[in-house]
């Protein structure tokens, strides 16, 4: 058991890069832009990421890269990754995967049970103890997908939208929208938007605002109920495809908006998942991605207990300088 683990978070809003030597000491860790391939292509994708390793400093010897990246969902994009990874010549070892699987492995040492990532986007997987998968290309509207903020902040608007101009019920989410945004009314939005002089993706920064207004506001809370809805119906397909299984099953929830443990939608989530008469037991884990993909490459490496408890340790203290910095 030697060599160090590149451990990469590459989401859509930002990158996580840890190096993590085999008995699970963090060796570095950098924090940059996003590094998804849909965003970026795959080559831009990583030649970000080649950015962060060379700012961490000379690694040495790598044996596992472990990579989580957004937006590789389908078998041939895992295997198009790897190859081009494996291209650069970062390690001895190269393992890629969606954040989903890394949530999954913070979470829970069992190596199987269900993920739900929910923070830009949404997605979910499920392993089962017999090695059965679960999966969803997290595509958005073309595979049925809604939730995530960027799907809350875009719905925020269709209904400030309404509200303006009367079609729908009257909701502070036309207030805050436009402020947010520094504009007079949801029709100079729609405006800005049509004329690209603002970005649809800046919709994602809305999410918070709806978090904020749904205690008081019942086309907020109506969105909430809907994101616990999604979240619940993940679970469950997820449970369906990897059951029956031989006892309860760690569901594990993550994503900046799950993280931020909002009553209603984690009470609506509780009370779907309930509702689904399965043993199971729920946790929102605070830990982000790259602590899951340096669990994996630690496994992948067979290391010791104390290994995996040490860059938790390490890991996560670490992450909240990143974070708050």
């Amino acid at each position: 058991m030697t060599g160090t683990i590149l451990a990469v978070d590459g989401g859509n809003a930002k990158t996580d890069l840890a190096l993590v030597s085999a008995d699970g000491a963090v060796l570095a860790l950098v924090r940059g832009p996003g590094s998804s391939p849909h965003e970026h292509g795959l080559d831009g994708a990583l030649d970000r990421i080649e950015a962060l390793l060379t700012e961490a400093g000379p690694p040495g010897e790598l044996a596992i890269a472990d990579l989580s990246l957004a937006g590789v969902d389908f078998p041939h994009e895992v295997e198009t990754a790897r190859r081009h990874i494996e291209a650069r010549g970062w390690a001895r070892r190269v393992e890629v995967g969606n954040d989903t699987h890394a949530l999954l492995r913070a979470g829970t040492d069992r190596g199987w049970g269900v993920a739900v990532v929910c923070g830009a986007g949404i997605n979910c997987t499920g392993v089962g103890p017999d090695g059965r998968e679960a999966r969803f290309p997290a595509l958005g509207d073309i595979t049925g997908d809604w939730g995530g903020g960027y799907d809350l902040g875009l719905a925020a608007v269709f209904a400030a939208a309404r509200s303006e101009d009367g079609r729908g019920p009257r909701t502070a989410l036309q207030q805050t929208v436009a402020a947010h945004f520094g504009v007079a009314s949801l029709l100079a939005l729609a405006e800005a938007v049509h004329l690209d002089q603002l970005s649809k993706r800046r919709f994602v920064e809305l999410a918070p605002l709806v978090l904020a207004e749904a205690p008081q506001d019942p086309v907020a809370a109506g969105l909430i109920d809907r994101l616990a809805g999604e979240i619940v119906s993940f679970v469950r397909v997820a449970l369906e495809r990897i059951g029956p299984l031989p006892e309860p099953a760690d569901v594990v929830l993550g994503g900046g908006i799950l993280r931020a443990r909002h009553p209603q939608l984690l009470s609506g989530v509780e009370a779907g998942l309930a509702e689904l008469r399965v043993p199971l037991t729920t946790r929102v884990v605070d830990a982000p991605p790259v602590v899951g993909a340096a669990l994996l490459g630690l496994d992948r490496l067979g290391a010791p207990d104390s290994a995996r408890d040490r860059v938790r340790r390490e890991l996560a203290p670490e992450m909240a300088e990143v974070s708050h910095g």
